[in-house]
């Protein structure tokens, strides 16, 4: 089982036990305003997000982790890699991201756990390139991207909804850890 342990956090694979409080925070309007279609999700698609989630894992050899609190137990969210299927600047090629619950956001975590993924994807998986979207006018990704190392590399538009993105890479000839 793959497991990783930062200063504050666990990322680790999915549990059973992760359903209520993932699709908890899939609830909130506000943590998924720029996830897909900017909607909640029911706790049935948060089983099926779970279950894709853990395909790709015995699939790719990565995927999205579960992020666990190192000293609570609590889950804060999911930060992993997935192969994009979107926009088509970047389709194919894999891509870190990150949903918090909101309690979560302002304290570092996402940078800390996007860090530990990166790291994970460059060095352990041998992975050469990770790739990165985000809603333009999304300040907070902006950050965490900027302190990942990730370049700027152009916009593109939602091929399904529409709204602007933020496209961002990372060779790993350019990350210095």
């Amino acid at each position: 089982m793959t497991e990783i342990r930062t200063p504050r956090l666990v990322l680790r694979r999915w549990l059973d036990d992760d359903l209520l409080p993932l699709s908890e925070i899939h609830a909130d309007p506000v943590v998924m305003q720029g996830i897909g279609d900017g909607r909640p999700r029911s706790l049935e698609l948060t089983a099926e997000d779970i279950e894709a989630w853990e395909e790709e894992w015995d699939e790719e050899g990565f995927g999205m982790f579960a992020v666990e609190l190192l000293g609570s137990g609590e889950l804060a969210g999911a930060v992993g890699l997935s192969v994009a299927d979107a926009p088509a600047e970047v389709a194919g090629q894999p891509a870190i991201s990150w949903r918090l619950g909101r309690v979560f956001w302002g304290q570092g975590y996402a940078s800390e756990a996007a860090h530990a993924t990166l790291e994970f994807a460059l060095q352990d998986r041998g992975l050469d390139r990770v790739v990165a979207v985000r809603r333009t006018g999304d300040r907070a990704s902006a950050n965490v991207l900027d302190k990942l190392g990730l370049q700027a590399e152009g916009t593109a538009r939602h091929p399904v909804h529409g709204y602007d993105l933020a496209v961002y890479g990372i060779d790993l000839t350019q990350y210095q850890g």
